[in-house]
């Protein structure tokens, strides 16, 4: 017999292994902790740098608290576990197991090799618990620092007040799942020493008559299961309230009055278990007396299943709108309290029809500042006049007003940043993109309704160095270091000088006069922050960088607010203000958001499904310096109020904002959208109404250009309009969205979102009469398209190597009368840059037009007729007051008959200029092209 060989087979072995192990634990936390601790710190500096130090610290406190109190419990739960039932079933475990290695045995111990395996796999277990209890500590800090306050909404059902649910309630959720987790990993480990050691007592008991199997260790963990699953069964009761229905959400009939008192009877039948379960631990185990355990619970249960389908289909269903009224009733009150539909205030809109009712002498503010600049349009053609350099990018346009020249007009800007993906190739290399190529510079402005005789964008602000015609309206720190294309991190203050803008046969040159940044310091801080930046073969060792030089990092607005506070809930589209100073500033709305308020039904915002939101922050970012501050403007919310008392120096009160910056926050767009949404059916809060949704509203659709061109039926966006609204004495910069019925075209209502003085944050809705036939958007188009003269024109212009750029249609109230706006591009095939070449306005039961949005205007209120070719007025120009008043010139009947025959001459030529194209003949398709050609001249002339 060969010689057996023990493991292992000394102790000095088993020290000398202990050690080694010790030591590449020791390794490699150093090596994978490491690269975290220095990523740590240069957060830590980059917090400090904006004046937050405090807020990181707070941050990284709460984080690795959660985690070591987690990882420890779940550590000590899991492995004392296994040691209370490894001691329970020693006697029964095997004494070991021989296996064969070259011939000789090789005996491995059973006890060693479990408690081993069982220390790794709790401190994996432990450690990846702790690690997704971290993520979740914006749940747990409002818990511990907000669950104790009380609040004046208290829901209908238990009585409990609203800060329970938004923060008890998800904390004890996380919790209980967490205790959850860990009950059903403590009773399969308890099954596995069922296993292995019952193994070894039929061994044992081979030629017996009767084995009996060791119960008692799970016994006690199915008991610690039990009692956790009534918490569970227990804290599933609160969620019924946000929980959402085919017809509303929150609590129905049949779980009032069943399955509320059904789960305390399971919760109970589960505590009875658990108790039979210690019971069956502390006597001589038997395992029929865990099913006895387990039995109660399941009966319940299913009886409460029972009972519930019972009232469900046969008491509730026959007189569902009876039964559910009062619960209806909840959802509607608290899903407006919910999406702040208290701040929204209803009027009636007489939405009438004539030109009259437009009123265009008392709402001039509104006529000038109607936006005919599509915002595409007017991107694509920055891009080609503005750009200046191959490398400069505008990403988006932005809306606001400003006071020019004494009068307030609504504008549209665009920053001009550096994006440097567009680099050429050659040029891309360390020194250009970390140390040269640093920043955007400058913006543009234009009225919305400002154009050239060229079509072109009528510009205040524009090209390098920035200049500006209207007096005192200057920019005086045009750089751009923060924005939405800053996506790389630079360093900044080196002897390096930095490309600013191109001039001339040179470019202009600058240096960073700004504190914002990390400053790199001595050789020991630039190595770390070069180890972090993996910038390690070139930061250290550059002659350009010096310790006075700057990091600025985290460049992008999304990434910085986000780093920040990654509790809030931002806005998508930041825009830039011009302030007071000269100074540029992006401007971010930011939400506060819940998915846990009682009886509200459940919406998307951004990504997230929610069901209660709060405009609660702005977040101010300098473009120059990066200061980025969190001002608060709903001190009401109580999720703020939470944060406020969690990061006392992060937020300040939106009184503190300057005052030439908040005169241009606005109505968020993604709030408007949302409350939208929602108000298309929660603005019926009759319960039968709702019930049977008589009412129900969408958002108005309109004709738009996918990314291929092609047109697509689309959702409206949200329009700022600088505009007096109905009843109102003067302008004020609102964001509106017009509604049509479900499943109609014509208009039945709009809102407004306020956002100047006192009214800011505030909406109105105002509702049209139900009995009158207003027409939506997709109705003027179609009224557009059908117009002779105008659809001859558009299809002229799209067979002659351009092609046709409808802009968006923009619904605006106007007195009493509803205005349709539509401007209209010519773009050539070749050119990416659209001109402005008509203007479609529109009233109820009128359609005019003309080339420039004088002309259209003088043959709306004026009486002009509608040209496609009179001659250019003066920009942004509005009809004198005796032309607005003048009625509509009225056409002798042989005129019109003239006109009619001129209409359906060149009708017929370009129905035959289409056919003839078509066959493939083209010289004659070419004299019909010549035919059409006059027939429109002659229209023209006539129209003169």
């Amino acid at each position: 017999m060969p010689e057996s060989i023990d493991w292992p087979p000394t102790h000095p072995t088993r020290h000398r292994r202990r050690r080694f192990l010790v030591l590449l634990v020791v390794f490699a936390s150093i090596f994978f902790g490491g690269r975290t601790a220095l990523s740590y710190y240069v957060d830590m500096l980059w917090f400090r740098s904006l004046g937050y130090g405090s807020v990181f610290w707070k941050t990284l406190s709460l984080q690795w608290g959660i985690f070591a109190a987690f990882t420890a419990v779940t550590f000590l739960i899991l492995y004392g576990s296994f040691l209370a039932l490894k001691r329970a079933h020693l006697p029964d475990l095997p004494s070991g197991h021989t296996i064969f290695i070259g011939g000789k045995p090789l005996k491995l111990p059973v006890e060693p090799v479990l408690r081993l395996g069982a220390l790794g796999i709790s401190l994996v277990i432990a450690a990846a618990t702790g690690a997704s209890m971290m993520v979740e500590w914006p749940t747990l800090a409002l818990f511990w620092y907000a669950a104790r306050t009380t609040g004046n909404i208290i829901d209908p059902i238990f009585g409990k007040p609203l800060n329970f649910f938004l923060f008890a309630l998800p904390a004890w959720q996380l919790i209980a799942g967490w205790l959850l987790t860990l009950a059903v990993i403590t009773c399969l480990l308890a099954v596995f020493f069922i296993f292995i050691t019952g193994g070894t007592r039929v061994l044992a008991g081979r030629l017996s008559r009767y084995v009996r199997l060791p119960w008692r260790g799970l016994s006690v963990t199915l008991a610690f299961l039990l009692l956790i699953l009534a918490m569970r069964v227990y804290i599933g009761r609160f969620e019924l309230l946000l929980d959402d229905h085919t017809i509303f959400g929150g609590v129905t009939y049949t779980e009032a009055h069943v399955t509320l008192t059904g789960l305390l009877i399971v919760c109970a039948a589960l505590l009875l278990g658990a108790m039979i379960a210690v019971v069956n631990a502390v006597r001589v185990p038997r395992g029929r007396w865990l099913v006895a355990a387990i039995l109660p619970a399941a009966v319940c249960y299913i009886v409460v299943q029972a009972v519930g389908w019972y009232v469900s289909s046969l008491i509730v269903k026959p007189n569902e709108l009876v039964r559910e009224q009062p619960y209806i009733a909840h959802n509607i009150d608290l899903t407006r309290q919910a999406y702040g539909f208290d701040r929204v205030v209803q009027h009636e809109f007489p939405a009438e029809t004539t030109v009259e009712a437009a009123e265009p002498q008392n709402n001039q503010a509104t006529l000038q500042n109607i936006r005919l600049w599509d915002w595409h349009a007017l991107q694509d053609t920055l891009r080609q006049i503005q750009e200046i350099r191959t490398y400069y990018d505008f990403p988006d346009i932005d809306i606001d007003r400003y006071e020019i020249d004494g009068t307030t007009r609504e504008v549209m800007l665009a920053a001009r940043e550096l994006n440097v993906d567009k680099l050429p190739e050659s040029s891309r290399n360390w020194i250009n993109e970390k140390l040269i190529y640093t920043h955007g510079y400058g913006i543009t402005m234009n009225p919305v309704n400002g154009f050239t005789p060229e079509g072109l964008p009528t510009l205040i602000l524009s090209n390098m160095p920035v200049q500006s015609t209207v007096r005192g309206l200057t920019v005086t720190r045009p750089e751009i270091y923060f924005g939405e294309l800053t996506n790389t991190d630079v360093y900044v203050k080196t002897r390096q000088k930095e490309f600013n803008y191109p001039q001339g046969a040179s470019n202009s040159l600058t240096s960073y006069e700004g504190t914002g940044g990390i400053p790199l310091g001595g050789f020991l801080r630039r190595m770390v922050i070069a180890l972090d930046q993996s910038d390690l073969a070139k930061l250290p060792f550059s002659d350009d960088v010096n310790k006075e030089s700057r990091l600025l990092m985290r460049r992008n607005l999304r990434d910085r607010v986000t780093a920040l506070a990654p509790f809030l809930t931002y806005e998508p589209d930041p825009y830039i203000v011009l302030g007071d100073d000269g100074r540029l500033s992006w401007i971010m709305d930011a939400f506060t958001s819940s998915d846990s308020y009682p009886y509200s039904t459940h919406y998307r915002l951004d990504q997230d499904l929610i069901n209660y939101a709060r405009n609660s922050v702005k977040v101010v970012i300098d473009a120059y310096d990066g200061t980025t501050t969190f001002y608060v403007f709903d001190t009401d919310d109580p999720i703020i109020a939470a944060y406020r008392r969690i990061f006392p120096s992060l937020f300040k009160d939106a009184s503190m904002m300057p005052a030439g910056l908040r005169k241009h926050v606005r109505y968020p767009e993604l709030l408007l959208k949302l409350q939208a949404e929602v108000y298309g059916l929660y603005h019926m809060t009759n319960p039968e109404a709702f019930y049977n949704r008589d009412d129900l509203w969408t958002v108005a659709t309109e004709i738009g250009m996918s990314e291929g061109g092609q047109q697509v039926t689309q959702a409206m966006q949200p329009n700022f309009v600088l505009m007096k609204l109905p009843g109102e004495t003067g302008e004020e910069f609102v964001e509106i969205l017009p509604f049509t019925p479900a499943n109609r075209n014509n208009l039945i209502g709009w809102i407004a979102g306020r956002s100047d003085g006192a009214q800011y944050g505030t909406a109105v809705v105002y509702n049209f009469p139900k009995t009158k036939l207003v027409d939506g958007p997709l109705q003027i188009e179609a009224r557009i398209d059908q117009n002779a003269q105008l659809s001859g024109q558009l299809t002229l212009w799209n067979q002659q190597g351009s092609h046709v750029r409808r802009g968006a249609l923009l619904v605006i109230p106007t007195g009493r009368a509803l205005l349709y706006a539509e401007p209209i591009y010519l773009q050539a095939e070749r050119s990416p840059m659209p001109e402005l070449r008509l203007v479609v306005l529109a009233l109820q039961d009128r359609l005019a037009y003309g080339p420039t949005f004088e002309s259209a205007m003088a043959a709306l209120f004026g009486g002009a007729a509608s040209s496609l070719s009179a001659p250019a007025m003066s920009a942004a120009a509005v009809p004198s007051e005796p032309a607005r008043r003048a009625p509509a010139a009225a056409a002798s009947p042989q005129s019109a008959a003239d006109l009619n025959a001129l209409v359906a001459e060149a009708a017929k030529d370009l129905a035959d200029y289409q056919r003839l194209t078509a066959e493939g003949k083209l010289g004659e398709a070419g004299q019909k092209l010549e035919e059409l050609k006059r027939a429109l001249d002659k229209l023209n002339t006539r129209q003169r």
